[in-house]
């Protein structure tokens, strides 16, 4: 089913499991991430940042999330990431996104309230699902540069405040993970993720996923993070088998042939990924 970000997150939260939300970077990795999904029997996020909602169409990453959700009988969500223009995302919600993420996180605190209350006045409106931020997230994505001293983690009290006041469905938090960091791993401050879950009653999100490292993020789902972003991972993967085919093939061989195994490394991660999401090893129903 074609869904929102708030219903997935909502059997998330019921099953004790976080959702992927994986960066799709141009339409030939739709197919196979969803397919990814599919074949773990999980709910799968698309998310895409305006520059590339743009670059692909917007109409055309929705007809195929809504197509394939469909067609594989998966729960599939498309999401627009880290937008800061309320035009961005006027048009994303116009044109069929299921799920806006607002980006306030560089505001004043009381900016970021006011600009976060009015796109989920008008994304609610449509039934569309948003994310907001509070602290800032390390590393670079599309351009936004944050640098390590400038930091700032999220403040429980803060977050408990800026839920209370926007009336988001999710928020994205600052716990020491950061953008576009695939050399090296983090480490997240799961004393704090744990104050935050006990002050707020909405879903939690990381940002940087693929900085983190695999062992912890069981610790994670069980402290109330709901939406998993992985984006420099598959993008790594993706070009690196790119860099193969393309150096290894005939001019004037199909493209096809070049693309698959792009999509195939890409589609292993997601699969591998939402694997460890699904938290299988534990048992407990999470009730508030």
């Amino acid at each position: 089913m074609y869904t929102t970000l708030k219903e997935v997150t909502l059997r998330a939260e019921e099953l004790n499991y976080t959702v992927g939300s994986f960066n799709a970077h141009n339409l030939e990795m739709l197919p196979d991430m969803i397919r990814a999904a599919k074949e773990q029997g999980a709910p799968i996020i698309i998310q895409t940042s305006v520059d590339t909602a743009k670059y692909i169409g917007h109409e055309n990453i929705v007809a195929v999330c809504k197509s394939m959700a469909t067609k594989e009988m998966v729960d599939v969500v498309l999401h627009l990431d880290h937008a800061r223009d309320f035009d961005d995302i006027k048009e994303a919600i116009d044109k069929g996104y299921t799920s806006v993420m607002y980006d306030g996180s560089h505001l004043p605190f009381k900016e970021n309230i006011m600009k976060t209350s009015a796109v989920v006045e008008y994304a609610h409106k449509y039934g569309v699902s948003v994310e907001g931020e509070l602290g800032t997230i390390g590393g670079t994505e599309e351009g936004i540069h944050v640098d390590e001293d400038d930091k700032v983690y999220t403040d429980p009290k803060d977050a408990a405040e800026f839920v209370r006041a926007t009336g988001v469905d999710a928020l994205a938090i600052a716990i020491g993970t950061n953008h576009g960091q695939y050399k090296s791993k983090t480490e997240v401050n799961v004393p704090l993720l744990k104050e935050i879950n006990a002050a707020v009653d909405v879903p939690l999100v990381i940002h940087g996923g693929t900085g983190v490292k695999e062992m912890d993020i069981h610790e994670l789902i069980n402290n109330g993070i709901r939406k998993f972003n992985v984006g420099t991972e598959l993008l790594v993967a993706w070009t690196k088998t790119a860099k193969e085919t393309f150096g290894e093939t005939k001019v004037t061989k199909s493209l096809r042939h070049n693309i698959i195994p792009c999509n195939q490394a890409v589609k292993e991660i997601v699969k591998h990924k939402i694997g460890i999401f699904m938290n299988k090893e534990d048992r407990t129903l999470q009730v508030r």
